[in-house]
């Protein structure tokens, strides 16, 4: 399975580079005074809940960037369904390695599994309409680089990344420009301004809105935030296919069946990485 394109490996060396010095910083005196540095050893990643495996291809990064002496076979890929007791990998080699970095790569991976399992679980909901289902900036600082790759991993789409990548005219930025067309047409004069070339996507709440960007155009998305079932239908049918829509705000695994089926082409959903459960996964010494 190939990475997205913002997984680059020198985003993912940095990501671990870090990680490692919060956990890890001067030292694991735990494990330099209890295990001999000559002490070998071997132990099993244990997938103890089913769900969707996500992080198996981190977690070799992660042993190998720590000491490129360990041996790390993959018996799972990522994105497959496991079930209780399932084995997703095996490491050999220095004991000391291998207990330092347990915990890093138990955090990744059952966070980063949690992540892809809801991811799946959604997307079976709508696959029989064209909808799909996207993530958003909703995500843990300094660790969303993981969690987008989950989502993506659980068959989902990554929304835009940043705020550099893509322009999101939100309610808030609509009410402060003052209005919608004011909004569109200073952020166009902006990127021609910049020499800047970003997909522009705009946050409507009212039926009057989506009008008022139609009148506008030029964009590249339309958000329909918040609304209910009969007044998304209309936005679909006035809009037409002139632009992708995308649903957003109050979507609930009770709901999102019902909001697929209006016609969206998109649905996003925060709680993919905000209010998720982790899978539980250890890994034991054999």
């Amino acid at each position: 399975m190939n990475r997205p394109s913002y997984l680059n490996q020198e985003k993912i060396h940095l990501f671990i580079q870090q990680a490692l010095q919060e956990d890890v910083g001067e030292g694991d005196h735990s494990t330099l005074g209890a295990i001999p540095k000559s002490k070998k050893g071997k132990a099993k990643l244990i997938i103890k809940e089913a769900g969707v495996i996500a992080g198996l291809e981190l977690a070799q990064m992660i042993f190998k960037q720590y000491d490129a002496s360990l041996e790390v076979e993959l018996l799972l890929k990522d994105g497959q369904e496991v079930k209780p007791d399932d084995i997703g990998l095996t490491v050999k080699g220095s004991a000391a390695s291998i207990l330092t970095t347990e915990r890093l790569i138990l955090n990744c991976m059952q966070r980063m599994s949690g992540i892809a399992t809801k991811t799946h679980q959604l997307n079976q909901l709508i696959k029989h309409t064209k909808a799909k289902l996207m993530d958003t900036r909703k995500t843990t600082p300094n660790f969303r680089l993981m969690e987008k790759w989950a989502v993506w991993i659980g068959g989902g789409i990554n929304h835009r990344f940043a705020l550099y990548d893509m322009v999101m005219l939100k309610d808030n930025h609509i009410d402060f420009a003052g209005g919608i067309p004011q909004a569109i047409r200073q952020t166009k004069e902006y990127l021609k301004t910049k020499g800047l070339d970003l997909k522009i996507e705009v946050e409507t709440r009212t039926l009057d809105e989506v009008e008022q960007v139609l009148e506008v155009g030029g964009i590249d998305y339309i958000m329909l935030d918040n609304m209910d079932y009969a007044t998304m239908k209309k936005a679909v049918d006035m809009v037409s296919g002139r632009y992708p829509l995308e649903a957003s705000g109050g979507i609930t695994e009770e709901n999102l069946k019902y909001v697929a089926e209006c016609g969206v082409d998109y649905i996003s959903v925060g709680a993919l990485t905000h209010q998720v459960k982790s899978l539980d996964i250890s890994l034991k010494a054999y």
